[in-house]
């Protein structure tokens, strides 16, 4: 069995994408209750959650209109992440962008329950969600 560590030699623990990964895989439900939340409170817009890691983790909106511009602006290098964003099945996946220093990741995963399961499960409200979750990416990303 391979793991990211043994694939790519590069991809360290102190590694933002590493921490985004390890911040999703802990926090799957309640990245989808809030991923579903915001979907509903944006009246069902294209846009989508981001992850801005500066000047410390946030949560952003990111709207379609900006991802298709940096797309533009990075000579096409996003068309990926648009052709995922063009497909995605809302009620049964989640889709974010985390923002590092000149680099961007997507996250896209299928939850073990739909999205609108996951906000009607959550107990806390989106802003309670949005704390928390901020919490805990600032804890994640302030350990070394």
């Amino acid at each position: 069995m391979f793991s990211k560590t043994s694939l790519n030699p590069n991809y360290r623990k102190n590694d933002w994408g590493y921490k985004i990964d390890k911040f999703v895989q802990e926090n799957k439900q309640d990245l989808a209750a809030l991923v579903w939340g915001l979907f509903l409170e944006w009246d069902k817009s294209n846009d989508i959650l981001g992850i801005d890691l500066k000047p410390k983790p946030h949560f952003v909106r990111c709207s379609r209109q900006a991802i298709e511009e940096l797309n533009e602006n990075v000579n096409c290098n996003l068309q990926e992440v648009l052709g995922i964003l063009d497909g995605l099945k809302r009620e049964e996946e989640i889709a974010a962008i985390a923002i590092g220093s000149g680099e961007i990741k997507l996250i896209n995963f299928k939850p073990e329950l739909p999205p609108p399961l996951c906000f009607e499960q959550a107990t806390a409200t989106l802003d309670q969600l949005i704390k928390q979750l901020e919490e805990n990416l600032n804890n994640l990303f302030t350990l070394n």
